[in-house]
């Protein structure tokens, strides 16, 4: 245990040896969470998001239509994106 001091703007120094056992390089996310009698500072997770494409979302959309109708529904919105409903690879419901 080491004691550190809260600076300007509640800036903390993380001593070097934690910093290194942890991962916790200039830059890296980290997370405050509220906890009983004190702050817990760890690194964040951080995992990619996938921007969909308007092909992507048009196969969502029919390959997980539940019934004709909402197959049918599904080709009119993908007709809304602009595309043609007979061009995207999907899973059609049987």
């Amino acid at each position: 245990m080491e004691a550190v001091k809260v600076g300007k703007r509640g800036a903390i120094i993380v001593p070097a040896k934690l910093r290194r056992q942890f991962g916790i390089d200039e830059g890296t996310l980290v997370i405050a969470e509220e906890r009983e009698g004190g702050v817990l500072i760890r690194p964040a997770v951080v995992l990619p998001i996938e921007r969909y494409t308007p092909e992507r979302r048009a196969e969502f959309l029919l390959s997980n239509a539940t019934s004709e109708k909402d197959y049918q529904r599904a080709r009119k919105e993908v007709n809304k994106l602009g595309l043609d409903p007979a061009t995207i690879p999907h899973r059609r419901l049987e």
